[in-house]
């Protein structure tokens, strides 16, 4: 299509014997993006609470690395496994796969549990308000990231003919869909969906308990992911006719819909 967007020609770049995968590097930016905006938070609230972000981020980022990348290969273990997978490839991040319910479930654990050690040294607040300091700014980081997808060239949704379309070359298209060109652009979507929901906790940060930002940022997002997994017509697992990742969505969307109202019902 005329006004459709491209599908990059390339995923990485190479400088000498250096090669930098486009991929790995939307992670990295969005890491840094999290930590920079999350850290101004922080210490805005709590003066004292210099460097703590930073400090935490040592042990949290690569938790959430290895849950991201686990919670993949958990749901997708014919790639790695078995007489048709390969198991090295389990390490090869830039390729795509980090499972952002894996990613954000063993990094909060370990920033948790490295933030309690910490905050009784400092006389720092609750955890909560560490962890609403921050789900802003990983909405961002998630937004940057699926920008990662682009260049790869991956998790794209269903045949779309719209000025938005995303291109596919045909080397890239899944079985069954060689005939088509162009589709939903299903990591724009995510982009712009995590950037709303960060813009919209921005806008409540001053009015909530602690602890209601964060679990209104895990709410919204996953309900939204619901809708555009179901969009995606890459290999996965399915059950009545929803994807694996669209039940894990409607789970924690659920609980963290109820413990957000448990946190609201508390403060009143």
């Amino acid at each position: 299509m005329r006004f459709s967007i491209p599908t990059p020609t390339t995923s990485a770049v190479a400088i000498g014997p250096l090669t930098i995968h486009l991929y790995a590097l939307c992670i990295i930016a969005g890491v840094a993006m999290a930590l920079w905006l999350g850290n101004k938070r922080f210490i805005t609230a709590y003066p004292s609470a210099t460097g703590v972000v930073s400090d935490v981020a040592i042990f949290a980022v690569p938790a959430g690395v290895i849950g991201g990348r686990l919670y993949h290969i958990a749901t997708t273990p014919e790639k790695y496994f078995g007489s048709k997978g390969h198991f090295a490839d389990a390490f090869r991040i830039w390729n795509g796969g980090l499972g952002i319910w894996g990613a954000i479930a063993l990094g909060t654990i370990a920033a948790y549990l490295y933030y309690r050690k910490i905050a009784k040294l400092r006389d720092l607040p609750a955890f909560a308000a560490f962890a609403d300091a921050l789900a802003p700014g990983v909405l961002i980081a998630q937004a940057i990231g699926r920008w990662g997808n682009w260049f790869n060239g991956e998790l794209f949704g269903r045949p779309l003919k719209t000025s938005w379309a995303l291109e596919i070359p045909e080397y890239l298209r899944p079985v069954g869909f060689e005939q088509y060109s162009t589709f939903h652009p299903t990591f724009l979507y995510e982009s712009l969906w995590c950037l709303s929901i960060a813009t919209f906790l921005l806008y409540l940060r001053r009015t909530l308990p602690n602890g209601a930002l964060f679990l209104l940022y895990i709410t919204l997002y996953s309900a939204g992911r619901f809708f555009i997994e179901g969009l995606r017509i890459d290999e996965a697992h399915t059950i009545a006719g929803l994807r694996l990742n669209q039940y894990v969505a409607l789970i924690v969307t659920f609980c963290g819909a109820v413990l957000f109202t448990r946190i609201l019902t508390r403060k009143r």
